[in-house]
Parts: C-alpha cells; structure tokens; sequence
C-alpha cells in the first residue's frame, strides 16, 4: 500500500506538466500604520484594476496577471526585503511608492535588470533614459511638480509673484526634500521669498512649524506630505486661519482623507494632480460589471472612486499598456523581466488609447523613449469643495519650466554616472 502510495505520488508529479503562466505585478502596501490613510486607496485600486482585467480579458494576451502585495507599512527596511523575497517570481515592474525606498532600490533592481516605475515621485534624474536604463517616472516628477505648483500662482497673479513669500511644509526626508532644489532656483528667477520648514516622520505633531508660518505670514504654502501628515497640516492650517485657497499640496497631499477631518475648514484647500478626480469614466461600469457586482472588491470597497483609488487605477492602466507593448515588441505573451522594461521603454499613450480603456479626459498623452524616461512632466491643479465632499480640477494640465528643469536632470543623472561607473547608452 505504502508503494503504491508513492508511486502514485511521483505520477502526479511527473505528469502534472509546466506551471502556468502568469504575469506577476509586486506592490508594496501599507494598510496599516500612520501611512495608511493613504496606503490602503492605492492597494485597493491596482487589485480591482487587474481583478477586472483578469475578469474581463482573461489576462494580458492571455495571461492571468497576480498582484502580489506586501506588507510594508511604509517601511523602507521591509520594503527593501520585500524587493528580495519576491523578484525571484518574475516580477516584473516594482513600484515602491516611496522615495526613500526608490533610492534603496534603484541599485538593486539595476543590477538585477528588473524595471522600476515611480509614477510622480522617486530620483527626479532617473528620467534620463541614457542613465537609468530600468528606471521610469513618467508622466511627470517632482522638480516638474514645483514647477507646476509655482507657474500656477504666476497665472493667479497676472505673471508675477516677485516680492510674495513662498513657504514649503515637508515630509523630512529624501521625498520631501526632493523639490528644494527647484523651488530655491524659480525663486531667484522670479523673485519670490522662499523658506522650507521640515516635518519630521510621521508627522502628528506640527504645532511648531505652523506656529513659525503665523509669524512668518508667507502669501503661499506648498505642501509635499504623506499620509497623516497631510490631515494634521490642513487642520493646522485651519487653526491659525490661514487662507486655504493659497494652501497647495502636491499630488500626494490632495486625497479624501486628508481633508475630511477639517470637515468645513479645508473648504478651498488645493492640490496637483497627475490625473482626473472623480467616477465619470467609461472604466468605471468596467469594474462594476466585473468585479464590485461579483463581491471581488479589494479591502471594503470604501475607497472606490477617491483620488488615490484614480492614481492607483492609472497606475495600474499604464502597468497593464507597457505589458502589452512588450508582448507586442517581443512577439512573448508569458513576456520576462527583461522584457518588461523593453516595453516600457517603446511606451506611448495616446488620447485614443485613453478613451479605449474607458479613461478619455483622464490624463494627458505622453512619450517614453530610450533618452527620456520621464514624459510629459505636465500637471493640473485640483481644488476641495467641501460642502460637495468633492475634488474639481480648476486648471488645464500646466506645462512646467523644462528650459530649467532639463538641464538639472541632465547634470545630476551624469554626476550619478560619473559616480558609479555607468556608460551612458542611446
């Protein structure tokens, strides 16, 4: 009996033929913890978007796609460890929704020739293609976004701000201090005061801060939080009755959750925005008829149609259209690591592509190349109406400075080169 048991068990694994394919997309979540305010929006959405794709087409070319979430908390030491564990799968794009762990990362996945995409955050320079052969942030970065943020108070202000005071609050670290660089040059050039004031992690306690910023009384204040940062900085700002229309995030301190509990107080509060807010989209009865009416919603299907829920369900498109140009490029279904960032690399969206996927108006159209890894670089600004519990986009998407911008992408990523020994390609 014993034999025939054993006999049995090395037929069933002789003829049980080739795993099957699937094409795995790694996440690095963060559903709990002081980050997760944000976090769990942006899980929620790349789950439902693949869960519609496998849903509805079967795949990509065929193939299932797993989402394969980790645990995190916004921790650049678990994140790190995730990256290890996991890029044995085939994972094939890494998105570390973190600066710091951006910069931990970009090493590691080079040298394992595995593609990062940092969509709007992440090492600025990594859009020099010719540099960072396997690092994306298109559509746009942070030195753009503080380009965005700045020539959007020249347009309030009939083309000049010369004499205004410009304060930036900032998550202290490698995220935040991202667009100092930037904003310290657009102030010389159009002769704004400018001061950056720190917010140390996780940011719960700024009294201080916006203590200094009554006494300061600067015109403006942009804002480059995360998480429950953001909350405690508007409900600060509110409390020494600063001017919300003049208060700006950026597009990642301009979500539901950092603004509902001011309640009335963020009435007017604004933020960029790499994408549109709100559910009228043709992609939303997608995922209606093929995941929140079969009960597969991620988590508790109560972040549907929040702003991050948007950038996650962008994310996620642009994730799902660079797999299909690799498929096409490489004639592979079931595409490689390698492969992957050959389709990323030959990616362009296009306004027809957009309105294909149920996505018209969504977002602008953008290029990537060998050279240029980081698109479009335009952003709009969106405002809180809080009496309609709702975002409006009060701008068009607001081409940034690139006569200034290019050359620091281009000085910084070759000192990066210099530095590490990287010949430079295309």
């Amino acid at each position: 009996m014993f034999k025939k048991t054993i006999l049995a068990a090395l037929s069933s694994i002789m003829f049980a033929g080739p795993a099957l394919a699937e094409l795995v997309v790694p996440w690095f979540a963060y559903r709990t913890g002081a980050y997760a305010p944000s976090g769990i929006p942006l899980v929620d959405g790349i789950n439902d978007y693949f869960t519609m794709v496998n849903e509805r087409d079967g795949g990509i070319g065929g193939v299932p796609v797993r989402v394969l979430e980790c645990e995190t908390g916004y921790n650049t030491e678990k994140s790190v460890e995730c990256y290890e564990s996991t890029k044995a799968e085939g994972s094939l794009v890494y998105q570390p929704m973190s600066t710091g762990v951006t910069y931990q990362l970009i090493p590691k996945a080079t040298a394992d020739g595995i593609a990062l995409h940092t969509l709007g955050y992440g090492r600025t320079s990594a859009a020099n293609g010719r540099v960072f052969s396997n690092v994306f942030n298109y559509p746009a970065n942070y030195w753009t976004a503080a380009s965005v943020a700045v020539n959007h108070l020249l347009a309030e202000n009939g083309g000049s701000i010369s004499g205004k005071k410009v304060t930036l609050v900032y998550h202290n670290s490698a995220y935040g201090k991202e667009p100092i660089r930037v904003l310290e040059m657009l102030a010389d050039k159009h002769g704004f005061e400018f001061n950056a004031i720190p917010v140390d992690h996780p940011g719960q306690e700024q009294k201080s801060q916006w203590l200094q910023i009554r006494r300061d009384k600067p015109d403006y204040v942009l804002m480059w939080g995360w998480g429950v940062m953001n909350s405690v900085a508007i409900n600060e700002a509110a409390n020494i009755r600063f001017p919300m229309e003049n208060f700006i995030g950026v597009w990642w301190s301009g979500s539901e959750n950092d603004v509902l509990p001011a309640g009335m107080r963020a009435d007017g509060y604004k933020a960029l925005a790499l994408n549109a807010p709100g559910t009228d989209y043709g992609i939303y009865d997608e995922l209606k008829a093929n995941v929140w009416d079969k009960g597969l919603t991620a988590g508790a299907g109560d972040q549907i149609g929040s702003v991050l829920y948007n950038r996650a369900l962008y994310m996620a498109f642009l994730t799902h259209m660079a797999i299909k140009k690799a498929q096409e490029v490489t004639g592979v279904a079931d595409i490689s690591q390698a492969d992957m960032i050959k389709g990323m690399e030959a990616l362009e969206i296009t306004d027809a592509m957009m309105a294909e996927n149920g996505l018209k108006g969504f977002a602008p159209s953008f290029k990537v190349t060998c050279e240029d890894h980081g698109g479009s670089g335009l952003g709009a600004v969106q405002q809180w109406d809080a009496s309609a519990k709702t975002w409006n986009l009060i701008t068009d998407f607001i081409e940034p400075d690139m006569g200034m911008i290019a050359p620091l992408i281009k000085e910084d990523s070759e000192a990066f080169a210099k530095e590490n020994n990287i010949a430079m390609r295309c």
